[in-house]
């Protein structure tokens, strides 16, 4: 049974006496618990505080909490350390695995010699009467050594993960080195004992196989008139030579079986005249490319070898989503590939997935060509070992230093961070000398450190203070349980105190919060931390990262894009609009657009050349996805400007970017100062001689309004409010002097 618990004599290097939150009972010799909801801790009476991470608080700590504990913020400096250290695939349970013989679940020395003996005695055929016997124990061979190998796998799978760990954290390289080469000893063993059943002669002609040229195929043979015309007889063969060459390939001996030949002669009638023949042919074929592979094999010296470094790409999990972290060194290698690492693996850093290899020219050639997941560079013998660009995790990485002192941020710092419940749906404020502030999701973040992205990590969305984020949450309230409460009633009359609301940031706050699963608080939460981060970035386009490796969106939660952005039904640009006197419907008043000209506005396709209609981030026609990189930004200004739209109309066709309250304001005043003129326009019926008076106080209201801002009160747009409010004035006073 492995044991995870934080012990006290675990060198915590730069994070030794880094304040941690802790909860206790009251009492100075209470157990330190990690969170309140410990079952071990009596939630009455418990109180908060912070504790320096040390000795003397790790021997405080709950032994619970020390095993599964979070003693800090899960994608924090610390919180990743400790991290780091627990858990399943954490340094301190791998430390303990596979570190000697278990004899419950191993294959011993002797089964392993006993079952390649029976592997590499020729099969008995069919026709022999104790074929029957020699399959089974052929079967109960093959599953040992199967079994051999995946413990093999396994082992050097876990001295890789407690490997890389150290190197991340390597004030823990001395603390850890004793138990490391316990596991090394018995990897070497394990080695040794799975390498029983592989024969380097074996590698060598598969690797001879792999490096041939597709030889002239005999088409012309009468031998083959049974499998059809010529063309018929190309294919087939043609198709016979790939399936060899590829199961060559991946073998560990030259596959003489009749599953290659069945590529020439399968699924023709075997009472056919010429069958028969066609069959000795195709098996005549294939013994002669074995035979060449052979030659090419002998050919080469075996004494003559060349020394290669091969780097393992580091596997990850292809589900982000999955309960379980698959994470193996050597699963996804070739059965070849695995054979050579048994055979000629001459050194080993596996904290790094450097393997250094002695092997003869064919096997390190074929080496070099499988890039798929084994990285391969000739290596000239006493080369140096060259370490990895990217330091070890130390405090400033993330949020557990002043701002000034962060260090810049490295594509494996983010793998780490990778590894912490949520990181990667966060969006993080980040600094960088060439673009300055920007706001990034965690996706950009890896591609740019990819590139070698010079830059720091100034915080993540979920670092926003509980002071600023719990309160607006709180007063936002809980979900209506009636929808008309949550999605309010659009308000017609310019003068209502709530018109347009359903354009600005309230709504849409409310939006964020209210769409969630279960109205959980730290969901709501959640959501309106992401939407106070997302609020200051100038292009929401820059947001959309993609997709993840199971192929999911990694886009804001459809509750945040409704924070962010208002529906096209919900706003009326119809003040703006240009005078008309030609059309029978109500005209325009020509209103500046002023503190709107640069609101923002997204559509799908804004060209109808292009792709046909224009729609909405949320318009059901493309899954309701939010923004993404490649949609096109308009602004109010270009809706204004261009007639030539074709908008969707179930959704309006574009979305637009939520109004601030100055915003909003103007936006109000302008539909006000419409309305007023459409009532004081005689071409629509005239006015009503009782609110004269009424609309005469309206517009001196409306006149102090200054539509460009506070402080651009002589800009254009400015005097041309002015002017419009004068001539509705005049207007006004004219009627109530006649």
């Amino acid at each position: 049974m492995r044991d995870s618990v934080l012990t006290a004599d675990i060198p915590l290097g730069p994070f030794d006496g880094h304040l941690v939150p802790v909860f206790a009972a009251k009492g100075k010799a209470s157990k330190l618990h990690a969170h309140l909801r410990c079952p071990r801790l009596r939630a009455d009476g418990a109180v908060a505080s912070e504790a320096p991470l040390n000795a003397a608080t790790i021997a405080r700590m709950c032994s619970a909490c020390a095993h599964h504990g979070d003693w800090d913020r899960p994608d924090s400096g610390v919180g990743l350390f400790l991290r780091a250290l627990g858990g399943y695939h954490g340094l301190l349970s791998q430390l303990q695995e596979y570190t000697e013989a278990d004899p419950d679940d191993e294959v011993t020395q002797e089964e392993a010699e006993d079952a390649a003996e029976v592997l590499r005695a020729e099969p008995v055929s069919e026709e022999n009467e104790t074929y029957g016997e020699d399959r089974d124990a052929r079967d109960d061979a093959e599953h040992l050594r199967d079994r051999a190998l995946s413990k093999w796998r396994d082992a050097a799978d876990s001295l890789h993960l407690a490997e890389s760990v150290v190197a991340k954290f390597p004030w823990l390289t001395d603390w850890a080195r004793p138990k490391a080469a316990l596991k090394e000893e018995y990897l070497q063993a394990l080695r040794e004992r799975a390498g029983l059943f592989v024969e380097a002669a074996a590698l060598v002609e598969a690797a001879a196989a792999a490096s041939l040229e597709m030889p002239e195929l005999p088409t012309e043979d009468d031998a083959f008139s049974a499998i059809g015309d010529r063309k018929e007889i190309a294919s087939r063969l043609r198709s016979m030579w790939s399936r060899w060459q590829g199961s060559a390939t991946d073998a560990w001996g030259l596959p003489g079986d009749h599953l290659v030949t069945y590529q020439a002669i399968g699924g023709i009638n075997s009472r056919r005249k010429g069958y028969d023949e066609a069959c000795r042919a195709a098996d005549r074929l294939l013994l002669s490319w074995e035979e060449e592979a052979r030659r090419v094999a002998r050919t080469s010296d075996p004494g003559v070898t060349v020394t290669l470094t091969a780097h393992l790409q580091e596997l990850r999990d292809e589900d982000p989503y999955s309960q379980q972290r698959e994470r193996t060194l050597l699963g996804g290698l070739d059965n070849w590939t695995i054979g050579v690492l048994l055979t000629y693996l001459s050194s080993a850093d596996w904290g790094q997935r450097r393997l250094t290899f002695r092997a003869p020219q064919l096997i390190v050639d074929q080496l070099l060509t499988r890039t798929a997941l084994v990285r391969c560079e000739p290596e000239p013998p006493g080369a140096p070992t060259v370490a990895d660009e990217a330091g070890p995790l130390r405090p400033g990485v993330f949020d557990d230093t002043p701002v000034h002192q962060r260090r810049p941020l490295t594509a494996e710092h983010l793998r780490l961070l990778s590894t912490a419940p949520g990181a990667e749906d966060q969006l993080y404020t980040v600094f960088s000398t060439d673009a300055g502030t920007e706001v990034l999701p965690f996706k950009e973040l890896e591609r740019r450190a990819a590139r070698g992205w010079h830059g720091v990590l100034v915080a993540s969305s979920a670092d926003l203070p509980a002071a600023l984020i719990v309160p607006w949450s709180e007063a936002i309230g809980h979900r209506p349980q009636e929808p008309s409460a949550m999605w309010r009633e659009r308000m017609c009359e310019a003068d209502d105190p709530l018109f347009g609301e359903r354009l600005g940031l309230a709504v849409g706050a409310e939006h964020a919060a209210w769409l969630v699963f279960g109205d959980k608080p730290w969901a709501r939460e959640s959501n309106l931390r992401l939407l106070a981060v997302a609020r200051g970035v100038p292009d929401l386009r820059s947001l959309d990262s993609g997709y993840d490796r199971a192929g999911r969106s990694r886009s804001l939660p459809s509750a945040v894009w409704h924070g962010l952005l208002a529906h096209s039904q919900d706003l009326d640009l119809e003040p703006f609009e240009a005078p008309d006197d030609s059309t029978w419907k109500r005209s325009g008043s020509g209103i500046p657009l002023g503190l709107l000209v640069q609101v923002e506005v997204y559509a799908v396709n804004a060209d109808p050349r292009y792709q046909g209609k224009g729609h909405s981030p949320f318009c059901s026609h493309v899954r309701e996805r939010g923004v993404a990189a490649d949609d096109d930004l308009l602004t109010i200004a270009d809706l204004l400007g261009d007639t030539k739209f074709d908008w969707c109309s179930k959704c309006g066709g574009y979305a637009i970017r939520r109004l601030t309250d100055t915003q909003l304001a103007h936006y109000r005043a302008a539909h006000r100062l419409h309305d007023i003129a459409q009532q004081l326009d005689p071409g629509w019926g005239g006015y009503d001689p009782g609110r004269l008076s009424q609309l005469v106080e309206q517009l001196l209201e409306l006149e102090k309004w200054d539509p460009a801002g506070d402080d651009r009160s002589y800009s254009e747009d400015s005097r041309r409010w002015r002017r419009i409010v004068r001539e509705l004035l005049l207007r006004a006073r004219s009627a109530q002097a006649g």
